[in-house]
């Protein structure tokens, strides 16, 4: 197989189907054949996070899924964040979600911080 920045989805496909074949033959990782796989995952990989990204999620649309999830109701963040109303305006977006209360959130809602820096 020869080895090359994929320009095109043709490029993709035949390379997808090449490591298909070279999974079936099982190669062992350490050989010529299994470097040559793990180059080639590397080029799909890189083609796929151009072509077929993942947006990122709306931080407070996550907090309130978590929040639904785990039954609580914008009252029962006042005691991290601050009053209702506060709470309710930071949740409808009229107030900015802020490094300090996007780490509250982290810590107490277990939302992962990449989240919170999309």
């Amino acid at each position: 197989m020869n080895l090359h920045i994929l320009k095109t989805d043709q490029d993709y496909q035949e390379l997808l189907n090449w490591v298909d074949a070279q999974f079936d033959l099982s190669v062992a990782p350490d050989s010529k054949s299994g470097e040559d796989l793990q180059v080639a995952l590397l080029l799909i990989k890189q083609y796929e996070d151009v072509h077929f990204s993942i947006p990122k999620p709306d931080p407070l649309l996550v907090v309130k899924q978590k929040m639904e999830e785990e039954g609580l109701k914008n009252k029962d963040l006042t005691e991290w964040i601050g009053s209702k109303s506060y709470v309710s305006s930071l949740l409808s977006g009229k107030k900015p979600l802020t490094l300090k209360i996007a780490k509250v959130l982290h810590q107490k809602l277990g939302i992962p911080a990449e989240v919170f820096l999309a």
